[in-house]
């Protein structure tokens, strides 16, 4: 328990500092009563806090909610009538959390909620500075771009000329000088004073000081926190005028008020989850029933409306608040101050707590903050920046739904350009365009796939690829139809469409093959397969291997084969040609054999495979850390396995070095193992008179390979190559 008081203590003491006056300024710009304010401060403390499951979000009398305040009470004629529209809002808000409809607030984007938590920053920064200089004719709670006394925020900032008072200046910079300082001297180790109570009381004192020595720098009444008397019980509390049930200006009132109230308090909450420094994430469905009670209690006992209050939960955050404890003990401080507090509360220049307010707004609203959103890119940058302007120059509200509609305009633009992707591949099969649909596929993206679609070059193969794909607007079916039947027909363009789920009603068109065709084979040279397996292995890489769609290669290879190269590579585990070269079901004949050693079968092997079946490249395939190369290193030849070991030898003793130090030493082990590829391709030229032939007139090209275990690239290092891929 200690250690939640002393971090959420500390915090409620500054919550409540700024609170009190916020809370009789929202009720005076409001129309309310003055202490309707402070009810609902405290039944947004106390009432919500319990039920709540936020840990740092503080209620109470929203700013935001002012002006529809102020147009019911007009509307309706008497404060108790409008206290039951308040309560009708509450009941309507818990109905709304009981049947979860707290979903909406996931849809707020962060960049926008963002952009909400920089301009409270700013308007703080802009509202609190009049107070800074002795200003003080307009209300704390007052956050709205255009003032009830017809001014708005940036032309009041020329009034303060006209209202200069060197006694608040010289409060604000002290309180600003002991907030800035505080964290640098060791009073920072008294967890339970706060320096924002400090601050108010040194600012107190001051003032007093200044009225006994220096009357021409005294801040009178007008520039203190006023809290009015209390007289008796009735003075507090009011209720609701429920004979007025069945008035249906009173349920429309009430229908607006608990919108309002729950879109704030769910924008509200997710900005508080944005700064909660624990990232804890709180049930907007719950906070709707605390709301929708908090709001019930409020209407019964006189107070204006209720919601989650981002500049009180701000400054909750910034003072270190953990839990809830918090707002609990600010709701009872309110209580206690309104009743027993009142006239030492009253002593407080308004100047210090807009010193508060100015620190609280400029860690809200940080050049960092911009800078670090700057580099997120345009379309997070440019609702941000919206968001902010249209807050700062209209309401909470309305800039929100602004910042939204900027984010959403980004939202659509980006669902234009990435409704798929493009890859334009030289595969075995020759040029094709392949195109990839994404999971969501709606009637927003049909007009950049048709630009694509309807744009693509005359004789062109390209394969739509909807195997991802969980949602296909009907629309865009539509389109495909139209493509395949007549669009492509007309250009010449063979299309492959694959993967569109059944209940679609359309069937897997093949209009080509995707696997290499017979035809394919023969134009395809030995220097153009060496090319494919090289892009192949640059691909593997780079972690970029090409969709294969095997369930469609396996009928394409069923009844023929037409496989571009034959390669001889070791049993490894490490080394399947077939990935390390990302290449389809067909594409090549692969041999494995501990070591890659030549023997009669394998020659006889290759020779079926140029001969017989048509292919014209041969690797020969080794690898890095070869085992079958280590054992023959150290003369393991138990059984069978000495008829490999023995034909490694060869390039064993090629080396002239000692076994031991070929073990350890990385560069001769890979030295050994290139020179045993090199003596499998002169064994292969030995035994084999036609290819030996076919070689020589370089109908075939006989390559050597090694592929690095560690990085999975593979090499053609002999002049061979080179000379294949050059020529």
């Amino acid at each position: 328990m200690f250690s939640k008081l002393k971090h959420d203590f500390p915090a409620s003491i500054v919550v409540f500092l700024v609170a009190l006056p916020l809370c009789l300024g929202v009720a005076l710009a409001s129309g309310a009563p003055l202490l309707s304010g402070v009810i609902s401060g405290i039944i947004g403390g106390i009432v919500v806090g319990f039920i709540s499951d936020s840990q740092v979000s503080v209620s109470g009398p929203a700013a935001g909610l002012t002006a529809v305040v102020l147009s019911a009470i007009a509307t309706l004629g008497a404060f108790d009538i409008f206290l039951l529209a308040v309560m009708i809002a509450g009941l309507i808000q818990l109905i709304a959390g009981l049947f979860k409809t707290g979903f909406i607030a996931n849809y707020v984007p962060t960049n926008v909620i963002k952009g909400l938590l920089a301009a409270i920053g700013i308007i703080l920064i802009l509202k609190q500075i009049p107070h800074a200089f002795g200003l003080d004719r307009d209300q704390e709670g007052e956050f709205a771009f255009l003032q009830l006394d017809g001014e708005n925020t940036f032309s009041e900032l020329l009034n303060i000329g006209s209202y200069f008072s060197y006694g608040a200046v010289i409060i604000t910079v002290l309180s600003m000088a002991i907030l800035i300082g505080w964290d640098k001297t060791p009073l920072k180790k008294l967890k339970f004073i706060p320096a924002s109570l400090l601050v108010v009381i040194v600012a107190a004192l001051i003032n007093i000081l200044f009225k006994n020595i220096f009357p021409e720098l005294y801040l009178g009444s007008k520039h203190l926190v006023q809290i009015p008397p209390i007289d008796s019980f009735n003075s507090i509390i009011t209720l609701p005028d429920f004979s007025q049930i069945g008035n249906m200006q009173v349920w429309v009132s009430a229908i607006t008020i608990a919108i309002i109230a729950s879109i704030e308090t769910l924008l509200n909450l997710e900005a508080v989850e944005n700064i909660d420094p624990f990232k804890r994430e709180a049930s907007s469905n719950r906070e709707l029933v605390a709301q929708g009670i908090g709001n019930m209690f409020s209407g019964l006992v006189g107070g204006i409306p209720i919601t989650s209050v981002i500049v009180r939960s701000s400054v909750n955050v910034q003072s270190g608040a953990q839990t809830k404890l918090s707002t609990v003990l600010h709701g009872i401080l309110l209580l206690v101050s309104i009743i027993f507090l009142s006239s030492i509360i009253n002593l407080i220049p308004l100047s210090s707590l807009a010193a508060i307010l100015l620190v609280i707004g400029y860690k809200l609203a940080k050049i960092d903050l911009f800078k670090d959103m700057y580099k997120k890119g345009m379309d997070q940058f440019i609702p941000f920046v919206v968001t902010i302007v249209a807050i700062v120059f209209t309401d909470l509200l309305v800039g929100i739904m602004i910042g939204l509609a900027v984010s959403l305009f980004f939202l659509l633009k980006s669902n234009y350009n990435n409704p798929f992707q493009i890859h334009k591949e030289t595969l075995n099969i020759g040029k094709t365009i392949r195109i990839e649909l994404s999971e969501q596929v709606s009637f927003l993206n049909k007009a950049a796939l048709k630009e694509v679609l309807w744009n693509l070059p005359e004789n062109t193969k390209v394969l739509i690829d909807a195997v991802k794909s969980d949602y296909i607007d009907h629309d865009v079916l539509e389109l495909l139809k139209d493509f395949k039947e007549t669009v492509s027909v007309s250009r010449g363009i063979q299309v492959n469409i694959i993967g569109v789920k059944k209940e679609y009603n359309i069937d897997d068109v093949m209009q080509f093959s995707i696997v290499l065709d017979k035809e394919s084979q023969e134009n395809m040279t030995a220097k153009d397969a060496l090319k494919v397996l090289r892009k192949g292995n640059d691909r593997f890489v780079e972690g970029q291997r090409t969709e294969k769609n095997f369930q469609y290669q396996v009928g394409a290879t069923s009844e023929s084969q037409n496989p571009m190269a034959v390669v001889l590579s070791c049993i490894d585990s490490r080394t399947s040609p077939d990935i390390v070269f990302d290449t389809g079901l067909g594409d090549i004949l692969s041999i494995r054999i501990a070591g890659n050693v030549m023997s009669k079968e394998i020659v006889g092997s290759i020779e079926l495979a140029c001969k017989k079946i048509g292919t014209k490249l041969i690797v020969v395939l080794g690898h890095s850390n070869c085992g079958a190369v280590a054992y023959a290193i150290n003369n393991v030849n138990e059984g069978s396995i000495s008829s490999i070991s023995q034909k490694i030898e060869k390039a064993i003793l090629s080396c002239n070095c000692d076994r031991d130090t070929i073990i350890e030493n990385p560069v001769l082990m890979d030295t050994v193992i290139k020179q045993n590829v090199s003596n499998s391709i002169d064994e292969l030229l030995l035994q084999s008179s036609y290819l030996s032939q076919k070689v020589a007139s370089q109908e075939f090209v006989l390559v050597p390979a090694f592929y690095d275990t560690k990085t999975g690239k593979v090499t053609f290092d002999s002049e061979k190559s080179l000379e294949a891929i050059q020529s």
